[in-house]
């Protein structure tokens, strides 16, 4: 998300102020400390131009790789269903 906000070349700060959230909210998503709501989705959808799904699913993704990360071992042991 960084890269995306540098890319309209505004700031975390100007962001956050033009959407109505806290800087800190903005800044914690940014870093992975926080996850996209579908409140803060709405708002960026709104001021970006962009369906708020993006946001979502940007957020949906970031979850499964760090779930994947985290217990790839556990889920590379279980057998898939087979059916006849």
């Amino acid at each position: 998300m960084e890269d995306f906000i540098e890319g309209f070349g505004i700031t975390q700060n100007k962001l956050a102020t033009s959407i109505g959230v806290p800087a800190r909210r903005i800044n914690e998503i940014v870093h992975g400390k926080r996850a996209i709501t579908a409140d803060t989705a709405l708002r960026l959808g709104r001021y970006f131009g962009i369906e708020p799904q993006f946001w979502l699913n940007l957020q949906t993704r970031y979850d499964l790789e760090l779930a994947e990360d985290r217990v790839a071992e556990q889920i590379a042991a279980i057998a898939p269903l087979k059916t006849a």
